[in-house]
């Protein structure tokens, strides 16, 4: 690796780095700040405006020109800016958990991020250390390595610094190296790296495993929704170009009205909001220890009914503890705790998660003890044995497989008596054992018996004629959180669906303590037993799911997306990154392996599992805001554009210059950029919201012409009182301006109605930012027209008198649009089906 035990210097470092790459399994490129604000210019309607002012300028309508290209400049920047502050505050976010490891460079130890290791770097590894590449080791003590992540083998693997003379045909079987992904169960090692990145064996496995991701359901509804809006703009633009083409009006004129009403109609501004909508979200998660990698994210997260969890480490601390130490009347016992504890405490072998667990149950006082020998774990006999001695008499104390103990036991001891074994007691020993195995422990026995002071050396053919004391209950307990963080995702009408590898019993233990009842079970077994059609019943009657593979985890989630649930997942192993790519939002924790991590959406950073349920909270406020905007576009602003097509037909005159129309388009943007601050009402965010485009359409087709039914109840108003004024000819920038002031006002403080579902809407205060600018957009509508700026674009100032009719009819058109809005709800609510995911649950079967 031309390298030496003194590390690497700074420049090999960096000559490395641009031979090898960076130490990463996946990579993102990076655009640079004047590709990202190009690329909004790809924007179809961006084009198209842009298109419009050159021919405007190529005709000599020089000032239109200007002023359609500083609109589309300052539309474009503001979403640019929006946009990029929002990234910004994001990629803080995930630098939040960066990992580190402690190399050795230019002869001085150093902390260095995972992504700057290179082939040839001397790493120093320790007990909790994760393995930050592949490497030879130089030296080891006492090391052992936990490679479940890469190998799926449970117990720790020995490791040695030693040349090994055959090695195995597989790389993950030689003794002498270690993987990246991996971690130190216990002792030290140093050791020289020689692959990174993708060519390790962990990144050659995660690339395989980590397909291109699927569509989430924000993405489709999205898509669904551009699709609609683009039909419509597409008839409506097409339908008012011909028609002022047959009628041989102005043809440059034409196209420009034409255009000016495709940007009045597109939420061109909808990406920003979202982005805006995501980032405000995020920030919040990011205060209560989540952390947001996919922004969108949060919007899935709102829409989800249906949340697979892994359990182990998951709803689970993923750490063994010791719960229980019966004896043989399977009532607890100190003596048995006693023992275990001697066992363990004085072991100096691989401590196992099981001796942590017995260690750290609680503080047992051992100095009147001294150890005299050991007989170390071995596979064969699967049983451990010390040598200690209190005043004077020795004693052997065992623990194992409660089979292997069982074996060498002749004798038992109850309430401090020792008796034979007899077959009715040995039945009773096994009766004990099979009982808690049944309940979701995992056991091990313990065993001791009284030894002569006459040697120092013990061997294995010592432990006979033992008497039998007891056993130690161990179990992965709930994450203390778990169990309310359950029950506030039932309240907010998202489903659990337990996905684990383990068997049924354990899992059982898991549910009763999570207070979780399984209302329907199916096994690995089964499922691979069953086609598609079948298993899509299956998933919707059972919320158990055990002996799974990876594969199976995945298939079961696709499924559930293909019956119309949007899927969250909550793993942290190797095996769960494709079903966290799958579902369509993926959650992890801060002890999860790299992969999983970097599959997942979001990562929580402490253990409390109740941020998941404020996190659907936070998702749903962010969509509900989203839709507020949506709602807009589609009701008032359609409106307005469908008149404005309308009036185009048969006055003689344009109701609205184009000039005009993108005018009130930006205003109307501005106005909505409040939205993103708004507040959601609580009765909102208690279900699942996805993107529904019947809805909407319904929305759009209910509210739209309602609107544009009183823009031509208005036009024939300002008709009549214009004609009054002015008898001989209609004044055309006089209605134009009227119209401007009028639409613009109406499609902006309408949001304070269609905000909300309460009635009236007084009752759902909006947030302070919301209301200053929509009041301030339309404060600006009405004082334009009487300053300089109102000439440029083709206003005049309107009589007062005409403005106290104007503000008549926005108040009639306000009131009209209140009780229409009771009706719509109350005939949706009426029509809606029962949410999936939150059917009544009935005659629920038991494990």
């Amino acid at each position: 690796m031309e390298t030496s035990i003194e590390g690497l210097s700074a420049q090999d470092v960096e000559k490395r780095l641009e031979m090898y790459g960076p130490n990463v399994i996946m990579r993102k490129k990076k655009r640079t700040a004047v590709a990202e604000f190009a690329s909004l210019f790809r924007n179809p309607l961006v084009i198209i405006l842009l298109l419009a002012g050159f021919i405007s300028g190529f005709l000599g309508e020089r000032v239109n020109s200007a002023l359609i290209f500083t609109m589309v400049l300052l539309s474009v920047s503001l979403n640019f800016y929006q946009e990029r502050k929002a990234n910004r505050a994001a990629e803080k976010l995930t630098e939040r958990i960066t990992t580190t490891a402690t190399v050795l460079r230019d002869g001085v130890k150093k902390e260095c991020k995972l992504s700057e290791i290179v082939p040839g770097d001397v790493i120093f590894l320790s007990a909790g250390d994760m393995v930050p590449a592949d490497s030879r080791l130089v030296t080891a003590k006492d090391f052992h390595v936990n490679e479940s992540a890469l190998t799926g083998e449970s117990f720790p693997a020995e490791k040695s610094a030693e040349a090994i003379p055959k090695p195995p045909d597989e790389i993950t079987g030689w003794r002498n190296y270690v993987f990246l992904g991996t971690s130190v169960v216990s002792g030290t090692a140093t050791a020289i790296v020689t692959k990174t990145g993708t060519s390790t064996e962990y990144g050659g496995i995660a690339q395989k495993l980590l397909p291109r991701a699927p569509v989430a359901e924000s993405s489709k509804g999205l898509k669904q929704f551009g699709f609609l809006i683009m039909e419509v703009t597409f008839a409506l633009v097409m339908f008012v170009f011909l028609v002022l083409a047959l009628l041989k009006k102005d043809m440059l004129e034409s196209l420009l009205f034409a255009v000016a009403l495709a940007v009045g109609l597109t939420p061109e501004l909808l990406p920003m909001i979202l982005t805006v909508n995501l980032s405000k979200g995020a920030v919040a998660m990011s205060k209560k220890d989540v952390i947001v990698k996919r922004l969108a994210s949060i919007q899935d997260f709102g829409s989800m009914d249906v949340l697979c969890a892994d359990k182990t480490g998951t709803l689970t601390e993923n750490k063994i503890k010791l719960i229980r130490h019966p004896n043989l009347e399977n009532a607890e016992d100190e003596k048995v705790l006693l023992f275990s504890y001697i066992n363990s405490r004085f072991q100096t072998g691989l401590k196992s998660p099981l001796d942590a667990a017995i260690l750290e149950h609680e503080e047992v006082d051992l100095k009147a003890y001294r150890k005299i020998d050991e007989m170390p774990f071995d596979f064969k006999r699967r049983r451990i044995s010390v040598v200690v001695e209190l005043e004077g008499q020795r004693y052997i104390v065992t623990k194992g497989a409660p089979e292997e103990i069982f074996k060498v036991c002749t004798r038992v001891e109850l309430r401090d008596q020792v008796s034979d074994s007899t077959s009715d007691l040995r039945m009773k020993m096994e009766e004990v054992y099979y009982e808690l195995s049944f309940q979701g422990f995992r056991v091990l026995g313990v065993a001791y018996k009284r030894v002569a002071a006459d040697k120092s050396l013990y061997t294995p053919a010592d432990e006979t004629d033992m008497v039998f004391l007891g056993f130690g209950a161990f179990l992965d307990p709930p994450r203390e959180s778990a169990k309310e963080a359950l029950k506030l995702l039932g309240r907010a009408g998202v489903e659990l669906k337990i996905l684990t590898g383990d068997n049924e019993l354990v899992t059982a233990m898991v549910c009763h303590s999570l207070g979780f009842r399984p209302k329907g079970v199916a096994t690995g077994h089964e499922i691979a037993e069953m086609t598609d059609e079948k298993l899509a019943e299956v998933v919707e009657k059972s919320n158990v799911f055990t002996r799974l593979t990876p594969d199976m985890k995945n298939r079961i989630i696709g499924i559930l997306k293909k019956n119309g649930h949007v899927v969250g997942f909550l793993g942290d192993g190797i095996n769960d990154a494709p079903s966290l790519k799958t579902s369509d939002v993926g959650i992890s924790v801060d002890t999860a392996v790299d992969v999983a991590k970097e599959s997942a959406d979001i990562i929580l950073l402490k253990k409390d599992l109740r941020v998941l349920a404020e996190g659907v909270f936070e998702g749903r406020k962010t969509f509900g805001n989203t839709m507020k905007y949506v709602m807009m576009g589609t009701s008032s602003n359609f409106g307005n554009m469908f008149s404005a097509a309308g009036a185009a037909v048969f006055l003689p005159f344009l109701p609205m210059l184009p000039i005009q129309i993108l005018l009130n388009n930006l205003l109307y943007d501005i106005s909505e950029l409040g939205i993103p601050t708004d507040n959601v009402d609580q009765e909102y965010v208690e279900k699942p919201r996805k993107w529904d485009i019947k809805f909407i359409r319904k929305f759009m087709l209910t509210f739209g012409p309602i609107s544009s039914v009183f823009d031509f109840l208005t036009f024939f108003t300002m008709i009549a009182y214009f004609t009054l004024q002015e008898p001989r000819m209609l004044d055309a920038s006089l209605f134009q301006t009227a119209w401007f002031v009028e639409s613009l006002s109406t499609q902006t403080l309408i949001i304070f109605v269609i905000r909300t579902r309460r009635i009236p809407f007084y009752k759902s205060r909006p947030s302070r930012i919301l209301t200053v600018t929509s009041i301030g957009v339309v404060a600006l509508a009405w004082i334009i027209p009487y300053t300089p700026l109102g000439e440029l674009f083709g206003f005049k100032p309107l009589p007062w008198a005409f403005l106290l009719v104007l503000l008549g009819m926005i108040v009639v058109y306000m009131t009209l649009v209140e009780v229409i809005k009771k009706g719509f709800y109350n005939s949706t609510t009426a029509k809606q089906p029962p949410e999936r995911g939150m059917k009544p649950r009935s005659n629920p079967a038991k494990v």
